[in-house]
């Protein structure tokens, strides 16, 4: 009896065993791209195939302290100590005296379209348009920008850069190094800002002049293009100024900057203050010549509309007036097809008929037609203040 349990046992495990493979095997078939090539449309199989990919990248586990960072540091004296070097976040951390959320902000693989300026204890980083970097009493890190392609004003920054640092603070009006690297970087952003200020203004100008001429589809649709940059301008401006005046407004933040151990005098903390509005100042231009650029885009966009809904309404009147005087000729069309049947009406032989019969169908005619312009004309007589204020008469 045993022996039977131990066989019928042994047989049930050995079933299950062969069903759990042939489930697998389904499931793996199933999962195979042969499956899907087999069971899909090809448009759907690329979609599968692309989600796919995308959801294993999202949840592709992201090593944040082991991403290279490439930057170039220029040493005390200003000159450049190290190339696009590489250096991975944690030891920027710990050789800095940040934290990992601090990298976030200059992080070369990310698009930040936000720019900042953050003070820590003894350093400075920066986030404004090309440049990210950071700023200390001996060393500056420039890091490099991926997809940038300004390399001109970059270049230039960096020759400038470089001159800066190289001067003493007494040739400098005694700012100190990292102050010094500062200024030469608002004087990059506030010099890259001029420049494209001055080409969409430009460019605006001269599309505005041509609209003023004659209003065509191509200048219309340029103008939208324009308008599109200028806007996405305005704001990118208007953020570097919320940067700069949440700086001066911290500006506590700036005297306790612990650089060399101590607190810097009251006469530096000034000094930054006040490099720090003069920049600011230039800023307030940009943005309030950008905003006067937006203005006159938008007055134009109102005066375009306002003739295209005119020539529309034109058009719209010539066709109803067009309307009412087909209507005026069939009204008077009626006698004649009652007339023109094929049935005795009794006239024929009268000599004034057709003289009569004309006249009729010409006044009728003429009367319709008075009446519908003259409705036509009260409808267009429609004014803001007055009697007819809004109001059409039936």
């Amino acid at each position: 009896m045993k022996k039977i349990l131990f066989v019928r046992n042994t047989f049930q495990h050995t079933a299950n065993s062969v069903q759990i493979v042939q489930t697998r095997k389904y499931s793996s078939e199933f999962k195979s791209n042969t499956f899907f090539k087999k069971a899909l449309p090809i448009h759907l199989e690329s979609q599968e195939l692309s989600s796919r990919h995308v959801l294993e990248k999202a949840l592709k586990p992201h090593k944040t302290n082991e991403i290279l960072i490439k930057c170039t540091e220029f040493d005390a004296s200003g000159g450049v100590k190290v190339v696009s070097g590489e250096f991975k976040k944690a030891d920027l951390c710990s050789k800095h005296g940040l934290l990992p959320r601090d990298l976030r902000k200059i992080d070369t693989g990310i698009q930040s379209l936000v720019p900042s300026i953050l003070v820590r204890k003894s350093s400075i980083l920066i986030n404004l348009l090309h440049i990210r970097a950071l700023l200390k009493a001996d060393a500056v890190l420039l890091f490099n920008v991926y997809g940038s392609t300004d390399t001109h004003t970059q270049s230039v920054f960096m020759y400038d850069l470089e001159g800066k640092l190289r001067q003493g603070s007494k040739a400098m009006g005694g700012l100190p190094y990292e102050f010094r690297a500062l200024e030469a970087i608002l004087i990059s952003v506030s010099t890259a800002l001029n420049a494209e200020m001055k080409f969409l203004n430009s460019l605006v100008k001269e599309v505005l002049l041509q609209l003023e001429e004659d209003i065509n589809r191509e200048r219309i649709r340029n103008l939208l293009i324009y308008s599109k940059k200028v806007s996405a301008f305005a704001q990118k401006v208007t953020l570097i100024r919320n940067a700069l005046n949440e700086i001066l407004d911290q500006g506590i933040t700036l005297y306790y900057i612990d650089f060399f151990g101590k607190i810097r005098p009251l006469n530096q903390h000034d000094e930054i203050e006040l490099l720090l509005e003069s920049y600011l100042k230039q800023t307030d231009e940009i943005v309030q010549s950008v905003n006067n650029l937006v203005s006159n885009i938008k007055n134009t966009e109102e005066i375009v509309n306002i003739v295209l809904d005119a020539n529309r309404n034109s058009l719209m009147l010539m066709e109803l007036k067009v309307s009412i005087l087909t209507l005026a000729v069939s009204s008077g069309a009626i006698i004649s097809g009652l007339l023109g049947m094929n049935l005795k009406n009794f006239m024929e032989h009268l000599p004034y008929a057709f003289a009569g019969i004309s006249s009729l169908v010409f006044t009728i005619a003429t009367i319709v037609g008075i009446f519908g312009l003259k409705k036509i004309k009260k409808i267009q007589r429609l004014t803001l203040w007055g009697k007819d204020h809004m109001i059409v008469k039936r």
